[in-house]
């Protein structure tokens, strides 16, 4: 099973490093080509997809490392800790992309050939597809990460646009002799950058909220529960908090059972109780079971 989430999450990845390369360096090419500042903006968007791929990719190995002494609740961070890396390197391109349109507003302008259209929808088809299959397969295996790269292939699918609307209405300004909307290239390199700025604090955001282990609410406990109160022996669920750890859970709980039974008896019921929970639920990981003397006059134990 791990196995065989790890294999389709690389494959993931893997697809988004040579998609991006491939879109980046023609982006680049016919940019330069048609004197695009829009599309070699976006072009350099693309290329940190692809670093952001490779953190991801590295991200994916280091979560399915078993635990070891010094992680006993094994590595399921570093997705986190990797969509966070995207995030921060997403915020570096949106700032890079903003001050070289900026600048471009301050040298002669030319609209761009009509070439640098056909790149931009063609990006946007491509860009579009990548991240409906990379969104698809996250949310499928549970990985932030892999999320996280789905929502920089979006973010390209938005910067292509704007791209495509500032060369169209350059080309456009040109045909009809309106020289400001020449600076519609430039302008839509300004608003490619503030798309992947937002898209960058969002990602962070959500990363963060993760790795400061997040405890599912108790509407999403509820299948836990039930399975925990059906358990033979179990007199009270006292209390159950379900840790994100990464892609999967870790599990404390603390049942009541009969005061007058065996320790052996307490521990058969906590070890059914683990099973139960490992056996029903793939995103469960681990399961750490407290047992307390059941008192039906008294409340929670702790």
């Amino acid at each position: 099973m791990v196995e065989d989430r790890l294999a389709k999450a690389q494959f993931g990845a893997w697809v988004g490093i040579v998609g991006n390369l491939a879109l980046a360096g023609v982006k680049l090419v016919i940019g330069l080509m048609a004197k695009s500042q829009a599309l070699i903006a976006d072009s350099v968007h693309s290329a940190s997809d692809v670093v952001g791929s490779v953190a991801v990719l590295i991200g994916l190995r280091a979560a399915e490392r078993p635990p070891d002494e010094d992680h006993p609740y094994g590595h399921g961070k570093a997705e986190s800790i990797s969509a966070i890396i995207v995030s921060v390197l997403l915020a570096v391109v949106g700032f890079e992309i903003g001050l070289s349109s900026i600048k471009s507003f301050f040298a002669p302008l030319v609209a761009p050939g009509f070439l640098a259209v056909w790149a931009a929808i063609g990006s946007m088809i491509v860009k579009e597809w990548m991240f409906r299959y990379k969104y698809n397969l996250g949310k499928k295996l549970n990985s932030q990460s892999l999320i996280a790269n789905a929502w920089e292939h979006r973010s390209d699918v938005y910067s292509s646009f704007a791209a495509l609307v500032g060369i169209g209405g350059a080309i456009v300004g040109e045909w009809l002799g309106i020289s400001w909307m020449l600076y519609l290239d430039p302008a839509a390199g300004i608003f490619v950058s503030a798309l992947v700025l937002k898209m960058s604090y969002n990602i962070m955001m959500e990363s963060i909220h993760s790795t400061l282990d997040h405890v599912l609410h108790e509407d999403d406990t509820v299948e836990f529960r039930q399975r925990i109160e059906s358990v033979s022996g179990v007199m009270r669920l006292d209390t159950l908090r379900a840790r994100e750890h990464g892609h999967y859970l870790i599990i404390d709980v603390k049942i009541g059972v009969d005061p007058h039974i065996t320790v052996e008896e307490g521990h058969r019921i906590g070890k059914q109780v683990k099973q139960e929970l490992m056996g029903n639920f793939s995103q469960v990981r681990d399961v750490f079971v407290h047992i307390n003397p059941y008192d039906a006059a008294q409340g929670e134990r702790t």
